[in-house]
């Protein structure tokens, strides 16, 4: 199995305005029907999943039968209902006016943001195999080397103009499948076994379930988990939390971890928010843990009883109940998976 690199911050591609369209009505056969969309990774069904990484699309067009959706979106739905991929492509196409546009499946639970923006970089920054200038699209290629036109980034005038040529060829795109339209496409492929992995059956599923659950990875899943279900879109440096929830277990309790960083938190809010806001909240709360706990070094405080620092009960650690147990230093070593209580 692919080593799995959890979500980390967007790469800087360019700050021009992309669509989305995610095609998000299939029938699930392998599945046995089952509504895949709304199947559940990681907390997440696939489809917010997707939909996170694409937040920064200008407009974000989701063809299927609408639903709740973690980020808001745009309905579309292809005429018939199960017209196929082009039928839903060309759909969710005309509900978009950028000039460049991701095409999606609902089924990638690995997809993230930095990937769309290196699809979104080539294609805006590379040369197409057919000659000079930019390709028509580009697109990600899975571990056997299989083309995945649904996890893609195009020139929406491409696939404009090759849609209108298919549907005036066939009488219509319904039951078309997708390879007629890449074959007449100038296409850049991009090798990624991680992200263009998608969810067809449930061993699918259950291998997906299980990797992000891999050690040193369902830390940052889980914050990104957390951040989708309460609406926060912030990232900020977690290895400062991480510090933090550490400091002030070590130097004061287990429970002040948690309770420290929910005040940072809060303290942030009513700052303003943002990562600056955090990271200083955070800085202050780390030093008073600190001082807090220098307070117990034998000698520190004058007129003490030798080895009792700030005068607690002997063996006590930093002002525990008696009887207590001070975690250790392995518990929670800065940034790893095991922070204590957080």
């Amino acid at each position: 199995m692919t080593a799995y690199e959890p979500p980390g911050t967007a790469a800087p591609y360019d700050a021009d305005p992309y669509d989305a369209v995610v095609l998000a009505g299939g029938a699930a056969r392998r599945l046995g029907g089952a509504d895949k969309p709304g199947v559940r990774v990681g907390g997440r069904p696939l489809l917010d999943r997707v939909l996170a990484a694409c937040a920064a699309a200008t407009t974000t067009v989701v063809v299927a039968e609408p639903r709740a959706t973690a980020r808001p979106v745009r309905w579309a739905r292809e005429e018939p209902p199960g017209g196929g991929p082009l039928a839903a492509l060309d759909a969710g196409l005309r509900r978009t006016s950028a000039a460049d546009v991701v095409v999606l499946s609902a089924d990638l639970p690995f997809l993230d943001e930095e990937t769309v923006g290196r699809l979104l970089d080539t294609l805006r920054g590379s040369d197409g195999p057919r000659g000079p200038g930019h390709p028509d699209g580009v697109l990600l290629s899975d571990p056997e080397g299989r083309d995945q036109p649904l996890v893609a980034a195009y020139r929406a005038g491409a696939l404009r103009r090759e849609l209108a040529a298919l549907a005036a060829a066939h009488g219509g795109l319904t039951g078309l499948p997708l390879r007629r339209l890449t074959a007449a496409l100038d296409l850049t492929r991009i090798s990624d076994p991680v992200a263009s992995f998608d969810c067809d059956t449930w061993d699918d599923i259950a291998a997906a379930r299980s990797r992000i659950r891999e050690h040193g990875h369902v830390l940052d899943e889980w914050i990104s988990a957390v951040k989708d279900e309460l609406g926060i879109d912030l990232d900020v440096d977690t290895g400062v939390l991480l510090d933090l929830a550490r400091d002030a277990a070590h130097g004061v309790a287990r429970p002040a971890a948690p309770l420290t960083t929910f005040l940072v938190g809060y303290a942030a809010a009513r700052a303003g928010g943002g990562p600056e806001a955090v990271a200083e909240a955070a800085r202050k709360a780390g030093a008073l843990a600190l001082r807090w706990a220098d307070e117990d070094t034998p000698g520190d405080t004058p007129g003490a009883e030798p080895g009792t620092g700030s005068g607690v009960e002997p063996g006590t650690g930093s002002g525990a109940e008696p009887g207590s147990h001070a975690p250790t230093p392995s518990a929670a070593e800065p940034g790893s998976d095991a922070a204590p209580d957080a």
